[in-house]
Protein backbone atom coordinates (compact mmCIF):
# COMPACT_ATOMS: atom_id res chain seq x y z
CA UNK A 1 0.00 0.00 0.00
CA UNK A 2 1.41 3.61 -1.32
CA UNK A 3 -0.83 6.34 -0.02
CA UNK A 4 0.03 9.60 -0.35
CA UNK A 5 1.47 9.61 -3.75
CA UNK A 6 1.54 12.69 -5.84
CA UNK A 7 0.92 12.65 -9.44
CA UNK A 8 3.03 14.50 -11.72
CA UNK A 9 0.30 16.13 -14.61
CA UNK A 10 2.70 18.26 -16.02
CA UNK A 11 4.47 16.13 -18.47
CA UNK A 12 8.23 15.45 -16.81
CA UNK A 13 9.20 11.96 -16.94
CA UNK A 14 9.62 8.35 -15.23
CA UNK A 15 13.27 8.18 -14.76
CA UNK A 16 14.88 4.99 -16.69
CA UNK A 17 17.35 2.69 -16.70
CA UNK A 18 19.68 0.58 -18.35
CA UNK A 19 21.92 -2.15 -17.28
CA UNK A 20 24.43 -4.45 -19.12
CA UNK A 21 26.17 -7.47 -17.31
CA UNK A 22 28.71 -8.76 -19.81
CA UNK A 23 30.76 -10.84 -16.89
CA UNK A 24 31.54 -11.30 -13.29
CA UNK A 25 34.07 -8.75 -13.49
CA UNK A 26 32.25 -6.30 -15.64
CA UNK A 27 28.81 -4.95 -15.60
CA UNK A 28 27.41 -1.60 -16.29
CA UNK A 29 24.43 0.85 -15.51
CA UNK A 30 23.00 3.61 -17.81
CA UNK A 31 20.28 6.10 -16.01
CA UNK A 32 18.09 8.57 -17.93
CA UNK A 33 17.17 11.23 -15.36
CA UNK A 34 16.59 14.46 -17.18
CA UNK A 35 13.86 16.17 -16.65
CA UNK A 36 12.61 13.30 -13.63
CA UNK A 37 9.14 13.95 -12.21
CA UNK A 38 10.40 13.37 -8.93
CA UNK A 39 12.59 16.09 -8.68
CA UNK A 40 9.56 18.11 -9.71
CA UNK A 41 7.78 17.53 -5.80
CA UNK A 42 6.87 20.79 -4.66
CA UNK A 43 7.05 22.40 -1.15
CA UNK A 44 2.97 22.81 -1.01
CA UNK A 45 2.99 18.89 -1.70
CA UNK A 46 4.51 17.96 1.07
CA UNK A 47 1.86 16.73 3.96
CA UNK A 48 2.40 17.49 7.37
CA UNK A 49 -0.33 15.22 8.96
CA UNK A 50 1.36 12.34 7.21
CA UNK A 51 4.92 13.25 8.61
CA UNK A 52 3.42 13.68 12.16
CA UNK A 53 2.40 9.86 12.10
CA UNK A 54 5.19 8.17 10.25
CA UNK A 55 8.06 6.59 12.55
CA UNK A 56 11.06 7.58 10.38
CA UNK A 57 11.68 10.15 7.40
CA UNK A 58 14.11 8.67 4.79
CA UNK A 59 15.87 11.39 2.45
CA UNK A 60 17.58 10.49 -0.58
CA UNK A 61 20.46 13.12 -1.37
CA UNK A 62 19.32 12.45 -4.71
CA UNK A 63 16.36 14.93 -4.02
CA UNK A 64 18.58 17.67 -3.43
CA UNK A 65 19.95 17.78 -6.80
CA UNK A 66 17.65 20.16 -8.24
CA UNK A 67 14.75 22.66 -7.11
CA UNK A 68 11.44 22.35 -6.02
CA UNK A 69 12.44 18.53 -4.72
CA UNK A 70 15.30 20.13 -2.63
CA UNK A 71 12.94 22.45 -1.14
CA UNK A 72 10.59 20.12 -0.23
CA UNK A 73 12.56 17.90 1.09
CA UNK A 74 14.13 21.15 3.37
CA UNK A 75 10.64 22.06 4.53
CA UNK A 76 9.71 17.56 5.12
CA UNK A 77 12.86 17.59 7.37
CA UNK A 78 11.64 20.85 9.41
CA UNK A 79 8.24 19.25 9.58
CA UNK A 80 9.60 15.89 10.72
CA UNK A 81 11.81 17.98 13.31
CA UNK A 82 8.53 19.80 15.07
CA UNK A 83 7.07 16.51 15.38
CA UNK A 84 9.76 14.22 16.64
CA UNK A 85 10.21 12.13 13.76
CA UNK A 86 13.25 10.79 13.46
CA UNK A 87 15.04 11.47 10.34
CA UNK A 88 17.66 9.52 7.85
CA UNK A 89 19.53 10.69 5.61
CA UNK A 90 20.75 8.72 2.99
CA UNK A 91 23.83 10.33 0.98
CA UNK A 92 23.04 8.26 -1.90
CA UNK A 93 25.14 10.59 -4.22
CA UNK A 94 25.30 10.22 -8.05
CA UNK A 95 27.51 13.09 -9.69
CA UNK A 96 25.47 13.34 -12.94
CA UNK A 97 22.38 14.96 -10.77
CA UNK A 98 24.49 18.26 -9.39
CA UNK A 99 25.38 20.85 -10.41
CA UNK A 100 28.80 21.02 -8.98
CA UNK A 101 30.89 19.22 -5.91
CA UNK A 102 30.48 22.88 -3.79
CA UNK A 103 26.67 22.64 -4.59
CA UNK A 104 26.80 19.35 -3.18
CA UNK A 105 28.06 19.82 0.30
CA UNK A 106 25.95 22.80 0.81
CA UNK A 107 22.69 20.82 0.85
CA UNK A 108 24.37 17.47 1.73
CA UNK A 109 25.65 19.48 5.26
CA UNK A 110 22.25 21.31 5.67
CA UNK A 111 20.41 17.90 5.61
CA UNK A 112 23.24 15.95 7.83
CA UNK A 113 23.02 18.79 10.67
CA UNK A 114 19.48 17.78 10.95
CA UNK A 115 19.33 14.22 10.57
CA UNK A 116 19.31 11.84 13.47
CA UNK A 117 20.61 8.84 11.29
CA UNK A 118 23.15 9.12 8.23
CA UNK A 119 24.31 6.66 6.26
CA UNK A 120 26.94 6.59 3.12
CA UNK A 121 30.16 5.02 1.70
CA UNK A 122 33.49 6.76 2.51
CA UNK A 123 33.29 8.47 -0.85
CA UNK A 124 29.94 10.23 -0.09
CA UNK A 125 31.04 11.72 3.07
CA UNK A 126 34.34 12.98 1.25
CA UNK A 127 31.55 14.86 -0.91
CA UNK A 128 29.18 15.82 1.97
CA UNK A 129 33.23 17.50 3.40
CA UNK A 130 34.01 18.45 -0.28
CA UNK A 131 37.23 17.58 0.78
CA UNK A 132 39.64 13.93 0.11
CA UNK A 133 41.40 11.89 2.56
CA UNK A 134 39.70 12.45 5.77
CA UNK A 135 39.51 9.74 8.31
CA UNK A 136 36.24 8.46 9.92
CA UNK A 137 36.78 9.82 13.02
CA UNK A 138 37.30 13.41 11.88
CA UNK A 139 34.02 13.18 10.09
CA UNK A 140 31.95 11.42 12.58
CA UNK A 141 33.51 14.02 15.64
CA UNK A 142 32.42 17.04 12.68
CA UNK A 143 28.48 15.73 12.25
CA UNK A 144 28.11 15.25 16.17
CA UNK A 145 28.55 19.06 16.76
CA UNK A 146 24.90 18.68 15.46
CA UNK A 147 21.80 16.21 15.41
CA UNK A 148 23.09 13.38 14.55
CA UNK A 149 23.09 10.49 17.06
CA UNK A 150 24.35 7.60 14.66
CA UNK A 151 26.63 7.89 11.71
CA UNK A 152 27.19 4.67 9.07
CA UNK A 153 30.16 4.75 7.09
CA UNK A 154 29.97 1.69 4.74
CA UNK A 155 33.98 0.51 3.30
CA UNK A 156 32.41 -2.13 0.79
CA UNK A 157 34.07 -5.54 1.22
CA UNK A 158 36.14 -3.71 3.97
CA UNK A 159 32.78 -3.91 6.22
CA UNK A 160 31.24 -0.79 7.43
CA UNK A 161 31.95 1.06 10.24
CA UNK A 162 28.23 2.81 12.91
CA UNK A 163 29.74 5.44 15.05
CA UNK A 164 27.03 6.75 18.31
CA UNK A 165 27.68 9.99 19.70
CA UNK A 166 27.86 8.77 23.02
CA UNK A 167 31.27 7.41 21.79
CA UNK A 168 30.40 3.56 20.93
CA UNK A 169 32.05 1.82 17.30
CA UNK A 170 30.45 -0.76 15.56
CA UNK A 171 32.02 -3.09 12.85
CA UNK A 172 29.59 -4.96 10.43
CA UNK A 173 31.60 -7.83 7.93
CA UNK A 174 30.97 -7.95 4.48
CA UNK A 175 29.42 -11.23 3.66
CA UNK A 176 30.99 -12.95 0.38
CA UNK A 177 28.78 -12.92 -2.77
CA UNK A 178 29.34 -13.75 -6.00
CA UNK A 179 29.05 -10.39 -7.63
CA UNK A 180 26.71 -9.96 -10.95
CA UNK A 181 26.74 -6.03 -10.43
CA UNK A 182 27.14 -3.55 -7.84
CA UNK A 183 24.40 -1.35 -8.10
CA UNK A 184 21.58 -1.87 -5.77
CA UNK A 185 24.03 -2.41 -2.98
CA UNK A 186 23.66 0.62 -1.38
CA UNK A 187 19.51 0.80 -1.18
CA UNK A 188 19.75 -2.67 -0.39
CA UNK A 189 21.87 -2.06 2.67
CA UNK A 190 20.21 1.23 3.80
CA UNK A 191 16.79 -0.16 4.16
CA UNK A 192 17.70 -3.68 6.26
CA UNK A 193 19.35 -1.60 7.92
CA UNK A 194 16.37 0.85 9.08
CA UNK A 195 14.36 -1.88 8.94
CA UNK A 196 16.25 -3.77 12.09
CA UNK A 197 16.45 -0.86 13.95
CA UNK A 198 12.85 0.09 13.67
CA UNK A 199 11.96 -3.78 14.49
CA UNK A 200 14.03 -3.01 18.10
CA UNK A 201 17.15 -4.90 17.35
CA UNK A 202 20.80 -3.72 18.27
CA UNK A 203 23.11 -1.51 16.26
CA UNK A 204 25.63 -4.48 15.32
CA UNK A 205 22.62 -6.76 14.26
CA UNK A 206 21.21 -3.96 12.02
CA UNK A 207 24.74 -3.65 10.27
CA UNK A 208 24.61 -7.51 9.59
CA UNK A 209 21.31 -7.00 7.81
CA UNK A 210 22.56 -4.55 5.63
CA UNK A 211 25.17 -6.06 4.76
CA UNK A 212 23.91 -9.30 4.34
CA UNK A 213 20.92 -7.50 2.23
CA UNK A 214 23.62 -5.83 0.13
CA UNK A 215 25.20 -9.00 -0.28
CA UNK A 216 22.11 -10.97 -1.88
CA UNK A 217 21.52 -8.19 -4.10
CA UNK A 218 24.87 -8.23 -5.79
CA UNK A 219 24.52 -11.78 -6.49
CA UNK A 220 21.16 -11.40 -8.20
CA UNK A 221 20.33 -10.26 -11.33
CA UNK A 222 18.02 -6.86 -11.49
CA UNK A 223 17.71 -4.47 -8.29
CA UNK A 224 14.76 -3.63 -6.92
CA UNK A 225 13.21 -7.41 -7.91
CA UNK A 226 16.46 -8.43 -6.27
CA UNK A 227 15.71 -7.32 -2.97
CA UNK A 228 15.90 -9.88 -0.11
CA UNK A 229 13.07 -11.24 2.73
CA UNK A 230 13.85 -11.06 6.15
CA UNK A 231 14.51 -14.75 6.08
CA UNK A 232 16.52 -14.55 3.25
CA UNK A 233 18.99 -12.22 5.10
CA UNK A 234 17.78 -14.01 8.75
CA UNK A 235 19.27 -17.01 6.67
CA UNK A 236 22.64 -15.71 5.02
CA UNK A 237 24.03 -14.50 9.02
CA UNK A 238 23.11 -17.55 10.26
CA UNK A 239 25.11 -19.39 7.67
CA UNK A 240 28.13 -17.53 8.74
CA UNK A 241 27.34 -16.80 12.64
CA UNK A 242 30.27 -19.23 13.47
CA UNK A 243 32.52 -17.70 11.29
Amino acid sequence: MTPHLVIDKEGHKTGLTFTEIKSPEECSILMYRDDAADLYLSPEEVDEDYIREAKILLVSGTALAQSPSREAVIKAVRMARENEVRIVFELDYRPYTWSSPEETAVYYTLIAQQADIVIGTRDEFDVLENRKNRNNEETVSRLFHDAPELIVMKHGVKGSYAYTKSGETFKGRAYPAKVLKTFGAGDSFASAFIYALIKGKKIETALKFGSASASIVVSRHSSSEAMPTVADIERLIASYAHS
